[in-house]
């Protein structure tokens, strides 16, 4: 009996270590995985960038005035269908999605646009139109695309600046038809006499 109790003596200092030793790798696992929902939950840090603030309280109210505004102005321009709210909101998202190569998208709304009876040439002319001022389009200017879709759903003959002052050099064609050429001067008469008979 004296060896068993030798050896329950032994092993209470060992068996305090061990158990200690899994709490504290418990305890560490716990510390480690709320850490990170601490983290995640917090206040997010201020921008560091020195930049303004991309939307300020009142944005929300001018926002909805702006969207009026080229909704009346795409009534009073646009005849028809074309100037409807419903059809400027959809064929011009139509379009920005369009641009910005998400195609299944823009063909989900553009069903919509449809159901609406929203003229479908006026969605391909503004498109046309936008792919004219491609290079005019700053993805870092915030409302650079929406803009140009806009001005495109009013006036979708619009041309870029750089094409309309090289166009004036060049006559117009209509369609696929090929620029006419110059006339050719016509061969001066000759100074000989003509045989006489």
């Amino acid at each position: 009996m004296k060896q068993v109790g030798e050896c329950m003596r032994r092993s209470g200092p060992d068996l305090k270590n061990a158990v200690l030793r899994h709490l504290a790798v418990a305890g560490l696992a716990l510390l480690l995985g709320t850490g990170g929902v601490f983290a995640q939950s917090g206040t997010p840090a201020p921008d560091q960038s020195g930049k303004p603030p991309a939307a300020n309280p009142a944005d929300p109210t001018k926002d909805n005035q702006r969207k009026t505004d080229e909704f009346g102005e795409a009534s009073q321009v646009i005849n028809g269908p074309g100037g409807n709210p419903e059809c400027v909101w959809l064929g011009r998202r139509v379009v920005r999605l369009m641009w910005r190569d998400d195609l299944d998208t823009a063909f989900r709304h553009l069903d919509l646009y449809d159901r609406f009876g929203c003229p479908g040439g006026h969605v391909q002319a503004t498109f046309r139109c936008l792919t004219r001022f491609g290079g005019q389009i700053d993805d870092k200017v915030p409302r650079s695309l929406d803009d140009r879709v806009h001005a495109c759903w009013i006036n979708p003959a619009a041309q870029p600046q750089a094409a309309v002052a090289a166009s004036p050099a060049t006559p117009p064609t209509a369609g696929n038809a090929a620029p006419t050429p110059a006339a050719a001067p016509s061969p001066a008469p000759s100074a000989s006499p003509t045989p006489a008979k």
